[in-house]
């Protein structure tokens, strides 16, 4: 079975966002970045199941500048077989990137193609969904289980009333919620053999896709700052000081 992973560069989940001072977006120069937390689920997936022999092949793919190859790497390090780079300065979105993915299915027929559900960036959750419509295939969300049975799929995912699960044909699109697994930190040999793997370097144009945006952001500003908290002495010191703030919200 052959894999395909999506992967995406976003702002290192640990590092502190910042609007950029005219609102046009998050500050990504002079930021950590790394890869979306969810996409490395999806990678640790792909990885566990060609440990188990089920999959022979696991190709990793991202878009973005030349700068996301060190995504790729990381997912090559954790034992991915070979990577590939779409290359774009641009902001693309997610119809943009759904349709270039939808180029590299066509061109490599992976049997499996897993995504994380969402990028911690932007929390659209919209590619894993729109590449399947795009690609005609069968597909499962926020996986927190996969299992591989006599050429399908069984994949499991937490929804409001609990979990369900669902079995479908092969091939398909999955996108791994952060349940699915614990990822693993490449040990320092394998980081390095991962710099001998193939990585195909390819720009974006070549893929003969309309990259053009179709929305306009107006504006983007930070969340409120959070009000300090208070420490109150007793429960009924508490109680007054509540008593109180309704008093004044309703005379205001």
């Amino acid at each position: 079975m052959k894999i395909l992973v999506a992967v995406k560069r976003v702002v290192d989940h640990n590092v502190r966002i910042r609007v950029r001072p005219d609102g046009s977006g998050v500050e990504t120069n002079g930021v950590r970045m790394s890869m979306n937390p969810f996409c490395k689920h999806a990678v640790e997936a792909a990885v566990q199941l060609a440990e188990a022999g089920q999959a022979s092949e696991i190709v990793v793919v991202s878009i973005g500048p030349k700068a996301a190859n060190d995504v790729i790497l990381t997912a090559l390090a954790m034992g991915a077989h070979r990577g590939l780079l779409i290359e774009t300065d641009d902001n693309l979105e997610t119809l943009a990137i759904a349709k270039l993915l939808a180029r590299v299915v066509a061109e490599e027929q992976p049997d499996l193609v897993l995504l994380g559900k969402q990028a911690v960036d932007d929390d659209s959750n919209h590619v894993g969904q729109m590449l399947a419509a795009l690609t005609d295939r069968p597909q499962a969300t926020f996986a927190s289980a996969i299992k591989l049975s006599g050429g399908a799929l069984e994949v499991t995912r937490e929804v409001d009333y609990g979990r369900e699960t669902l079995a479908l044909p092969l091939p398909a699109i999955v996108t791994a919620d952060l349940r699915l697994n614990n990822p693993r930190n490449a040990a320092l040999p394998m980081v390095m053999k991962a710099r001998a793997k193939p990585l195909a370097l390819r720009p974006a144009a070549e893929f003969g896709v309309d990259l053009a945006p179709r929305l306009r952001i107006e504006n983007i500003s930070p969340p409120p700052e959070r009000v300090a908290g208070q420490i109150v002495g007793s429960v009924a010191d508490l109680a007054a000081r509540i008593a109180a703030e309704i008093d004044a919200m309703e005379a205001s």
